[in-house]
């Protein structure tokens, strides 16, 4: 006779989903506020003419990712392509936000 606590395959796979389910709305909020800061930055440097990326700055943020991955058991280079896609986004926010403070 079966205790309690197992359950079946179904019910594993339901309680693991769920937790992706979550894992998906926290990952979209935190993107959401990342670009909310990123989005000031951009008015900060159109304010003050500062060009819209910091190649410097990209670099020692991929190293750091990239760092942080391997600690997480998570693949560098996948880390470093998500962050130079979202890098990719927030630079083009950054040249819209200048365009219109232009105008």
């Amino acid at each position: 006779m079966g205790s309690v606590s197992e359950s079946t395959p179904q019910e594993q796979l339901e309680r693991l989903r769920s937790s992706i389910d979550n894992i998906d709305a926290a990952l979209v909020h935190m993107l959401a506020e990342r670009f909310r800061c990123t989005q000031e930055v951009g008015r900060l440097k159109a304010e003050h003419d500062m060009p819209a990326s910091d190649a410097s700055r990209e670099a020692r943020q991929i190293a750091r990712l990239r760092s942080l991955a391997e600690e997480a058991h998570l693949d560098p280079e996948f880390a470093e392509k998500w962050f130079n896609f979202v890098v990719a986004e927030v630079i083009q926010h950054h040249h819209s936000i200048a365009g219109r403070n232009d105008g």
